[in-house]
């Protein structure tokens, strides 16, 4: 007996990287209407296959270049943390132009960005603006998305399975399965795949054999499901939150007597005469010949500490 579809689990899948190679991404477009798509707005093709997506049913994203981790090429308008709040808004307001008919965004690399919370907070609000919802696809764990949307409209939702970091189909075919069992067990999953040949042959064959109790769904339809924020809070890095400057030390803070481990042994007359006739010479004798004369001679062996 097939399962109710009131009880099925809910399987998104969504195809990133369209704009580039049209012949590629026709062939997912005849897929199931429900496969969405999420175009580079910065692609040779991005207007054209997403009207194209939009009129054949699919759900079109617009796929935004975030800041990575890793040191690589970067596309154009890619969003970095340290970037203010008009330039952000004027990157997004340009892919919203770009990408006609897109309801929904998702980071194109992004694991620097994501997990600024600063940063991320920039783009929620900006997305505010345009009614869009954000799918996180998760390249890095601590992605603060999901925090940054706190106090917006913005609604947040999660990639489960990437479905072709390995391009071997056999791969392919596992990360698919491993997808229908995580939407079996918690209700619901988005996949992440891309157009390449061997994802669109494995979509082929996989779809046309779906389980039952595994509806495929747009990524819209999970807007309200619950999804647990796993996120360790950081510390925005604005301008306001830096620590301040340590003032620098004044060197300058008066003499500090060292008091002597041991009694200081004292120094006679005598032997303080004698040094200075040594020093001075004898060319110079002659005052200290006074000085001697001068000197009460009870003082003769007295102490007298040197400076």
């Amino acid at each position: 007996m097939l399962a109710s579809s009131a009880f099925a689990g809910k399987l998104a899948i969504v195809i990133d990287d369209f704009g580039y190679r049209p012949s590629q991404e026709n062939q997912i477009l005849a897929l199931s209407p429900n496969i969405s798509v999420a175009v580079l707005p910065n692609a040779p093709h991005a207007r054209e296959m997403a009207v194209k997506a939009h009129n054949q049913g699919h759900e079109v994203l617009i796929h935004l270049p975030m800041a990575p981790l890793s040191k690589q090429p970067l596309e154009k308008d890619t969003l970095r943390p340290e970037m203010g709040s008009s330039e952000i808004e004027r990157i997004i307001r340009d892919a919203v132009n770009k990408v006609p008919h897109a309801v929904g965004l998702n980071n194109h690399m992004g694991s620097a960005m994501t997990s600024n919370l600063f940063g991320m907070q920039k783009v929620m609000q900006s997305l505010e603006q345009y009614n869009l919802y954000f799918l996180d696809s998760m390249t890095i764990g601590n992605s603060q998305a999901m925090r940054a949307a706190n106090g917006t409209r913005v609604k947040v939702i999660k990639r489960k399975v990437f479905l072709d970091d390995n391009q071997n189909e056999a791969d392919i075919r596992t990360q698919f399965n491993r997808a229908v069992q995580v939407a079996r067990r918690t209700g619901s999953a988005i996949a992440i795949g891309h157009p390449h040949p061997s994802t669109v042959r494995v979509l082929k064959q996989m779809l046309s054999d779906l389980p039952a109790d595994i509806t495929l769904v747009r990524p819209s339809s999970l807007l309200n499901e619950t999804y647990t924020d796993t996120s360790t809070p950081t510390q925005p890095t604005t301008p306001q939150s830096k620590p301040p400057k340590t003032p620098p030390r004044n060197p300058f803070r008066g003499v500090q007597l060292c008091k002597p481990k041991q009694p200081i042994e004292p120094v006679y007359v005598t032997t303080y005469f004698n040094v200075l006739i040594e020093s001075i010479g004898a060319a110079q004798s002659r005052a200290i010949t006074y000085l001697r004369q001068q000197w009460p001679a009870t003082t003769e062996h007295q102490p007298t500490e040197m400076p």
